[in-house]
């Protein structure tokens, strides 16, 4: 039956337990979102359907929403339907483990432990080290590859890709993944795309950056998880290529930007044409000729957003435009604005935030407080700063006091009291000139007593 229903022998196909865990990963901090939603309305149903679909072999990939993305700078962006996601992590779930193995150790992206901060850290203890802690000369080349995402050939990376999954996957279900594979890499994102974006939005955008003019056969929407982790892939060759054949011992890379230190001026600037050679025969790919960086140690070199020189790392400028633009966007929306919703103050949390946190790992304490400093009075009235101006915090709301909720009970007994006040306020209006022998001694105040059974006996 199981053979009948998929077309192929049961122990070849995906278990249904990957597709599901594909889909746990796929949904973490991403719950709210619309399209996560109306997936989980009917999860179950949907994930069967999906994990027939790629035993069959009959699975597509859906139309991406495009649109432009202008920070930190302008890119063209590509995103898959929820569904396509789930499939992207169940590829990476079944292949990371030997990606990892292909990697050398200083590639930073898109790795558990090794992001910018970690490849920041690297390259300052690699001068370190090759200046002998700043006390030798040694020299930074930094180079990047002209439109890399635009040019990345899909027949070589499948090539490549087919090689080492042969050489190192073990398991039954390595032709259905393969076959997964295949069908996302050659499939055209920019066919029946979903344009999210001004159409104006793309004046300014190179063609090398975006897909509408990348040559037959080449491309990689930027936004997949599946591409960011084959783009890393597609240059590990170059990565082994550094290290073992021309024996760059502080090399490093962050998907198409790399660095490379060492003590010979010489010997660096002989690389280039070497470097250009090889990225171009084998993996037809080209240098940038305008981001070709040289220079000594001690004048610093920018890196993954950090200025790093000796004994110090600063901020990039566009870090800081960017942030002062979002002060200056934050004062704005303030002075339009009465009041800000819980919404729109979490939003502005994370914001700044975000900010706030990338500049902690510098040398930026007096930056921040400037920029802090440069919030409206009305920003302060919804946050306060905490941890040395390393993030700010929500001032909490005053409540309003919750009313006093009593039982039916109590409502009656109440209820039955306040008519026994009219009845002996009554009472008393009619006693209140008579001055008798009965209540000659007794008080207003005590005759009320008395009608409301509150007196003692006498």
């Amino acid at each position: 039956m199981q053979k009948k229903l998929f077309g192929r022998k049961t122990e070849e196909r995906i278990l249904l337990e990957d597709i599901f865990t594909a889909y746990f990963d796929c949904r973490k901090n991403k719950r709210n979102k619309i399209d996560a939603l109306e997936f989980e309305i009917d999860f179950e149903k949907e994930l069967i359907k999906l994990w027939k679909e790629i035993n069959n072999r009959i699975y597509q990939v859906s139309p991406l929403d495009v649109f432009i993305s202008d920070k930190p700078v302008k890119r063209e962006i590509f995103a898959a339907q929820f569904r396509d996601r789930v499939v992207h992590h169940l590829l990476i779930n079944k292949f990371e483990h030997i990606f990892e193995k292909e990697f050398i150790y200083d590639t930073y992206s898109c790795r558990k432990g090794r992001g910018t901060h970690f490849g920041i850290k690297r390259v300052e203890k690699f001068i370190r080290q090759c200046s002998e802690n700043y006390k030798k000369d040694c020299y930074i080349l930094k180079m990047d590859i002209r439109g890399y995402f635009m040019s990345i050939n899909n027949r070589i990376l499948l090539r490549k890709l087919e090689n080492l999954v042969s050489k190192e996957y073990k398991e039954s279900d390595k032709e259905s993944l393969m076959w997964l594979f295949r069908e996302i890499t050659n499939n055209n994102p920019t066919k029946e795309c979903r344009i999210k974006s001004a159409r104006k939005k793309w004046n300014g955008l190179p063609k090398s950056k975006s897909l509408f003019y990348a040559a037959p056969g080449c491309g990689m929407p930027i936004g997949n998880y599946t591409n960011q982790i084959l783009a890393n892939f597609y240059l590990s060759s170059f990565d082994h290529f550094m290290k073992h054949i021309l024996g760059m011992r502080y090399y490093a890379r962050y998907v198409d930007d790399f660095i490379i230190i060492s003590q010979d001026e010489k010997k660096l600037k002989n690389i280039i044409p070497q470097v250009r050679e090889f990225l171009l025969s084998e993996l037809e790919l080209c240098l940038h000729p305008k981001k070709i960086y040289f220079q000594h140690y001690r004048k610093g070199v920018e890196f993954l957003g950090v200025l790093i020189k000796p004994y110090r790392n600063y901020v990039s400028s566009r870090v800081k435009t960017n942030f002062w633009k979002t002060v200056e966007d934050i004062n704005k929306r303030l002075e339009r604005k009465q009041k800000l919703s819980l919404c729109e103050e979490e939003k502005i949390l994370s914001q700044v935030n975000s900010y706030l946190g990338v500049l902690s790992h510098s040398n930026t304490h007096n930056l921040r407080r400037k920029l802090l400093t440069s919030f409206s009075w009305r920003f302060w009235g919804y946050f306060k700063t905490e941890n040395k101006l390393t993030k700010i915090g929500l001032i909490k709301r005053k409540e309003k006091p919750k009313k006093n909720r009593r039982s039916k009970k109590k409502r009656q007994e109440m209820k039955k009291k306040r008519k026994s006040i009219k009845r002996v306020n009554k009472e008393l209006n009619t006693f209140k000139n008579y001055k008798g022998p009965i209540f000659a001694s007794f008080s207003l105040g005590d005759f009320r007593k008395i009608l409301l059974g509150e007196a003692q006996a006498f």
